[in-house]
């Protein structure tokens, strides 16, 4: 009956390719599949009396605090206008030079990615800031489209990410949980927070490499990147600079510098962030009822859909688990050529292809529970393979044709940027990432040196 499980797999797909919302797919697809085990006989209803514990485990989970306060963070700063500022005055700090602006973006991306997390977020405002006048300055529609949508997804890498929370606290459970099937019972744990450290230096040398292809292009093709003056042909001096610069830096530093000195955990930086972007908001006068209203409702409805789409992946897995699922995927990475080196090549290949149609937070609760505890027991190391999966999911989230952040710019892009412009753009950007993650896989020590050394 090996068969079972991963049919359960198949059908939450198709259900979710109809666009039915995310938690109730994964839900009611476990229990239509829990009702026919148990008329068949192939399915213990004993195994359904642990969904109360794990929901009380949900709510409960301090990790997961961390979610509601970052998002918190992240829609503050755009509503705002914290990002706009920012944008403007790197802009004006870099546009006079040749490709300056597509620096200023991937700079600005970077920023943004470490004080929002939130990919859709970063390209919609960056497309509706920045791309007009890029295409007004002469700069190609594809390189602009193209470094829009790539410095959006680095949301997805750069700490402090929404992405990175989910994928610790799951690969927190699944680390425990191939320690246990190997009889060990000094566990160790990894967290969210030795993710946040591992996902810092690959994060930094993708965005290096963005700026060297930004300066290669600058180079081989100027009429592609020119420079360009400010719109209003002044000069902004050095104090206004630094006004839209520093107090973001001085944010982005006091949540991430208080989470590698050990002075708070994730979900505590995550409250210092949030009351860092409501002091922002009030220091640029766009702190009243009306925005802070705005910010509440768009985190409250994140947080909802995170924590259903959670609770109907428990389920999943809970199902999953009673048919045997988590055997038959170890007999199908054993039976693979290659052994643990195959096996996750077929992993990351499964996480990429899904990429195309499912969000990474669908991917999060679904593929990596039940895929996670067999890689860990054969030996991974927890930190390198989230720090693989994350850069992952950032590359899926740019693959033409269903991207979700060619999606997002083309929702905000000018009527003279064509769909292809946006494809043909984000090609170059995808094979950096391809390349990063091969890095990654040759050097694992990139996302585990910083952590052990911090940490031990």
């Amino acid at each position: 009956m090996e068969w079972l499980p991963l049919s359960m797999f198949v059908a939450v797909c198709v259900v979710l390719l109809t666009g039915y919302p995310v938690a109730f797919a994964l839900g009611g697809t476990a229990l239509l599949f829990a009702a026919g085990g148990m008329l068949t006989g192939t399915f213990s209803p004993s195994d359904l009396s642990f969904v109360p514990n794990r929901l009380f485990g949900i709510i409960e989970n301090s990790t997961l605090m961390a979610v509601p306060l970052f998002v918190f963070m992240g829609v503050m700063l755009e509503k705002s206008r914290v990002a706009e500022k920012l944008l403007s005055s790197m802009g004006q700090l870099f546009g006079p030079l040749p490709g300056g602006m597509g620096l200023a973006i991937i700079l600005v991306g970077a920023l943004l990615a470490a004080s929002t997390g939130i990919v859709g977020a970063t390209v919609v405002t960056m497309g509706l800031l920045s791309l007009p006048t890029m295409l007004r300055q002469g700069y190609q529609p594809q390189l602009s489209t193209g470094l829009i949508c790539a410095t959006g997804t680095l949301g997805q890498i750069i700490p402090p990410s929404i992405a990175l929370v989910l994928l610790g606290d799951v690969l927190a459970n699944a680390y425990q949980d191939a320690q246990l099937k190997q009889g060990l019972w000094s566990l160790d744990t990894v967290s969210v927070g030795d993710l946040f450290v591992g996902a810092l230096i690959p994060g930094l040398i993708l965005v290096g490499l963005y700026l060297l292809y930004v300066v290669a292009i600058s180079l081989l093709k100027p009429q592609w990147a020119p420079a360009f003056a400010p719109a209003d042909g002044k000069a902004r001096g050095w104090r206004s600079l630094l006004g839209g610069l520093l107090p973001p830096l001085l944010l982005i530093a006091a949540v991430l510098g208080s989470i590698l000195t050990g002075k708070a955990t994730p979900t505590e930086a995550a409250g210092v962030g949030a009351f860092g972007a409501l002091l922002l908001g009030a220091a640029n006068r766009h702190l009243n009822r009306t925005i802070l209203g705005e910010v509440v409702r768009a985190t409250s409805r994140v947080t909802a859909m995170v924590f259903m789409i959670l609770i109907g992946a428990s389920l999943f897995s809970l199902v999953f688990r009673g048919f045997g699922g988590e055997e038959a995927v170890h007999n199908l990475f054993a039976a693979m050529p290659g052994g643990v080196i195959g096996a996750t090549v077929m992993v990351m290949l499964l996480i990429f292809l899904l990429g195309f149609i499912l969000d990474f937070i669908e991917i999060t609760f679904v593929v990596v529970p039940i895929v996670a505890p067999v890689l860990l027991g054969m030996g991974l190391d927890p930190i390198w393979l989230g720090v693989m999966i994350a850069l992952n999911l950032q590359t899926s989230f740019l693959t033409p044709p269903f991207g979700f952040a060619l999606f997002y710019l083309r929702g905000v892009a000018p009527a003279e940027v064509k769909t292809t412009h946006i494809y043909q753009g984000v090609i170059p950007f995808i094979f950096i990432q391809l390349t990063m993650l091969g890095i990654l896989a040759l050097f694992p020590e990139l996302a585990t040196w910083l952590p052990h050394t911090l940490y031990g």
